[in-house]
Parts: C-alpha cells; structure tokens; sequence
C-alpha cells in the first residue's frame, strides 16, 4: 500500500477536513502540515517505490463484444504505438525518470488477467521490448460480460501495490461498450479518483455510435483526464500513438496533431445533444 499523498488528502471533502483540524492544536495542526510536505518531498525510493514520471496500465476490451480479430487488432495497435517515432520522442522528451507500464485484459466482474506485468521504459529499446511482449501476449479471457467498475478497480489495486512510485499514475480504459456487470461505474471511478489517478478513455465506436458521451460523462476523471475515439478497431493503433503521446507530456496536442476528436473532462459536463444516456 503507498502511502497516501497531500494531493489525496486534499480531496477530502472540506466539512470532513475542518473536522479534522478543529481537533488539533495550532501546534499540532502546524506539524501535522510540515510532516506531510516533508513525506510528499521525500525520494521515491524513501516511500518504498522507484521515482518514474509515469504509471500508466493499460485495460484493453477482451468482453463477449471483441472478437478474436478485434483482440488482435487491439494488441497489435498498442505495439505499434511502443514502436512509433511519436511515443519514442515523448519519452525522450518527456519522462526523464521513465514510465512505468502495464497491460491488464478485462471483460466481466471475475475476469480482468495482467497479460504484461510493470515494466520500466526509459528510451527505445525498453519500448521496442514492451512492444514485443504486447505483441504476442495470447488472449486470456473469452468472452464475458463489460464491467467497467470492476476493470477499473483491478487497475487501481495494480496501481496502488507496484514496485514504483509516479508523479502521475494513470488508468489507459479502452472498450466498444457500456457497463453491464460489477461493480457500480460511478463508486468506483470516485474511488479511483480519491487516490489520486487519472482516468483517461479510448472510445471505439464500432458497436454504440453514442458511446464516447458515455466515456466523457461517466468514465473519464481525475487531473488532466481526457479521452479519444476510434471509430473502428482499424483506427485503434493511430488513435492510441496519439493518447500515448498526450499522455506521456501531460500536455495537450494541438488540434492539428490529432486526428481523432478529443474531450476534456470538465466538473459539470451536459450529455450531448441525443445521446438519451441513463446513468450507470
């Protein structure tokens, strides 16, 4: 368990923290403060983890809804994208200390399976490495229900229990479909987002043309969160070369670099004209 950081406990809710200072002493609540910012400044490895700019895992769509075919498109597309000159330059340019990455397949509430274990990438031949093992990972689990909540709290405990220690830690969810199983869409992603991570979405619109609304206003969340869309499983390697990339610098493309559309996560989002979304 990693210990808990002054950015988490800033989103405690205010009534809940003046709760907890009213307690304390001028003296008290003082030390308190310095205590934290002195463990938020302490090395990674002092917190029991390795310093990397990074942690990003990686949930790809294996449900009843992706067919073989589309697996592979899935694995290969996110190959591709640890090949390409783009994601190799971001990590040049970018992530000094490296980034952290893993590759989870999820499908229903029993089912999500580390098909690529943490591995740390710090220049081209640990991508080209990292591409090699994602292109051949087999797919482990066949078919199932789509249980988002339950993908993402799989994704958050690997988070929460790797060897490395992130400026930032990432949840990378990609799907054709809307949660039908598990755990509740919206618990989770407040849990999620309570413990500091981002969670950024890749929105394949092959099967539900309406299913980047959904992404935008019940998936995605957290500091900087965004999401794309791929229209189909053919568009998903280009599509994954960019969010790789914007997410490696934590800084938005211009409009020009990418292709496929890109939605910041805003507190108060209106549903888009149509989409006729019920909650999750």
């Amino acid at each position: 368990m990693k210990p808990p950081s002054v950015a988490r406990l800033a989103r405690v809710p205010s009534s809940m923290r003046m709760g907890l200072w009213s307690g304390l002493s001028p003296y008290l609540w003082t030390l308190t403060l310095a205590l934290a910012l002195v463990i938020r400044s302490l090395p990674a490895q002092a917190q029991g983890g390795q310093a990397v700019d990074l942690e990003l895992t990686l949930l790809v769509d294996v449900s009843a809804s992706v067919s073989d075919e589309e697996y592979r498109l899935q694995a290969g597309g996110l190959a591709t994208a640890f090949r390409s000159t783009a994601v190799l330059n971001a990590i040049r340019s970018s992530a000094h200390r490296g980034i952290a990455v893993s590759v989870i397949q999820w499908a229903n509430q029993e089912n999500q399976r580390v098909s690529v274990g943490w591995m740390l990438v710090r220049g081209e031949a640990d991508a080209l490495g990292l591409a090699a093992r994602i292109a051949s990972m087999p797919r482990l689990i066949h078919g199932g229900h789509t249980a988002l909540g339950s993908a993402l709290a799989f994704g958050m405990q690997e988070l929460e229990s790797n060897r490395f220690a992130g400026l930032r830690r990432v949840i990378d969810l990609s799907g054709d479909g809307r949660t039908n199983d598990g755990r509740p869409l919206r618990v989770v992603r407040e849990e999620v987002i309570e413990h500091g991570i981002t969670i950024n979405g890749l929105a394949i619109l092959n099967e539900l043309p309406l299913l980047d609304a959904y992404f935008r206003d019940h998936l995605i969340g957290g500091d900087g969160a965004f999401f794309m869309v791929a229209q189909d499983y053919r568009d998903f390697a280009q599509a994954m070369i960019h969010k790789l990339v914007r997410e490696i610098r934590s800084v938005p493309l211009s409009e020009n670099e990418a292709p496929n559309p890109v939605y910041e996560a805003h507190a108060e989002t209106a549903p888009l004209s149509g989409s006729n979304l019920a909650e999750p």
